[in-house]
């Protein structure tokens, strides 16, 4: 019988029984631990804030489970030799694309206009255009990126998806990503936190943008710190107008020049 050890103590009250119970339910019995010898684990389930970060001993193990849905805290670990098992939810891709969707709205329709109004003056401002007028950039045609993708086609937002190396449907590579910013009005990145993904946003890459738009909205999610902190953001111009307007954006990072800025 096959030895799990569930190697993330802080989560193990949430899977105590649904594990086990999960497990039989396929036809896997053997024993769920939280404290085993190396030597007789065959499967690790996994969190990468868990103590365990050394899996060298375990040598007998078939596969690592994660509880997380990133890879990029573990993927990097020299140690990790067996085969990493990512989790898969659908919970999480409807979770980032209703996040995606209500942010995209909100800054199309100005909603921050109206909401964030201590004053409580009313503000006859005409509505924008329809959601087919602004151009829409979604980074990183993945499993998400797809998912927000067709949401906001739904809503008749035009999508255009990019990506680091060549996928179906969208485009790749510096040339690529280029081309998707001269065109567009609101980006979202779905990036996974890389070196070769962290600070992708400068000041250059910005600056593509505000050559045709003035008010152009880039959606940072927290899972990549893919836009550039600090005074780096600075040379994008003085006149409030031609900057971006809010920067959703990894707690981690720090910004300069007056920019606004919302916390995942």
């Amino acid at each position: 019988m096959p030895t799990t050890l569930f190697a993330a103590p802080s989560l193990w009250p949430e899977y105590q029984t649904a594990l086990p119970q999960a497990l039989a339910e396929v036809g896997v019995t053997g024993p769920v631990v939280t404290e085993a010898r190396p030597e007789e684990v065959d499967y690790i389930v996994y969190a990468p804030s868990s103590p365990l970060q050394d899996f060298t001993p375990y040598s007998r193990a078939k596969a690592v489970l994660s509880l997380w849905a990133g890879v990029e805290r573990v993927v990097g670990n020299p140690t990790l030799t067996q085969p990493l098992c990512r989790m898969v939810d659908p919970g999480l891709t409807e979770g980032m694309v209703e996040w995606v969707v209500g942010h995209t709205l909100r800054h199309h329709l100005g909603m921050d206009r109206h909401i964030v109004n201590p004053g409580h003056v009313w503000d006859p401002t005409c509505p924008p255009p329809c959601s087919r007028a602004p151009p829409w950039r979604c980074w990183e045609w993945g499993a998400l990126g797809s998912a927000c993708a067709a949401a906001l086609r739904a809503l008749n937002f035009p999508v255009t998806g990019w990506s680091r190396s060549p996928k179906p449907g969208c485009l790749h590579g510096e040339a690529g990503l280029r081309q998707a910013l001269a065109g567009a009005q609101i980006v979202v990145t779905l990036l996974p936190r890389t070196p070769e993904t962290e600070n992708l946003l400068n000041a250059a890459r910005l600056a593509l943008l505000r050559r045709r738009y003035l008010s152009m909205t880039p959606i940072a999610l927290g899972i990549g710190l893919v836009l550039v902190g600090g005074q780096q953001l600075d040379p994008l111009g003085d006149d409030v107008g031609q900057r971006p307007r809010h920067l959703l954006l990894d707690p981690e990072r720090r910004l300069g020049g007056g920019l606004h800025r919302g916390e995942v």
